[in-house]
């Protein structure tokens, strides 16, 4: 199984996310299936269609989340350190642009909007195990681009 790299407010709201599906959703599908058995003919009720369909995809996320909260990796503080790891917060500089500061996180939880990045991403694979004051060049399917580190934490 692959390891999903997951830091501990990345665990945490999988977790919340998780049990909102096994409680409060399931229930509230099984409502609406309940209602729409009562309408009438199955075969031509669309609400009770659309709540099959609802109920299929949140128990595939269910299994999903089930699946990635087993197998994840919470990184914690300890394992912070001087080079670059999942979990680590780094500001860098590209040739020709201002300093942004981001957070390298398992693919789960990325949001560059947001300032996450995956580890699996291009920048965030040529980021891992780098220290301050490394640069190096990253290629991305749009191009190579060179990075300099300018701070981890």
């Amino acid at each position: 199984m692959t390891i999903t790299f997951l830091t501990k407010e990345g665990f945490d709201k999988l977790q919340e996310e998780l049990e909102l599906l096994r409680t409060v959703r399931r229930q509230e599908i099984a409502n609406r299936l309940h209602e729409a058995m009562e309408g009438g003919e199955l075969i031509e009720n669309a609400e009770y269609e659309d709540a099959k369909n609802e109920q299929a995809f949140v128990e595939g996320r269910i299994k999903e989340l089930e699946i990635l909260l087993a197998t994840a990796r919470v990184i914690t503080d300890e394992e912070k350190g001087e080079t670059i790891q999942v979990g680590s917060k780094v500001t860098i500089k590209e040739e020709g642009s201002n300093v942004e500061t981001y957070t390298i996180v398992g693919a789960a939880e990325a949001n560059p909007r947001k300032g996450k990045i995956s580890n699996e991403s291009p920048l965030g694979k040529a980021l891992l195990n780098k220290k301050v004051g490394d640069t190096f060049k990253v290629d991305a399917p749009a191009g190579s681009f060179e990075v300099k580190v300018i701070k981890i934490g």
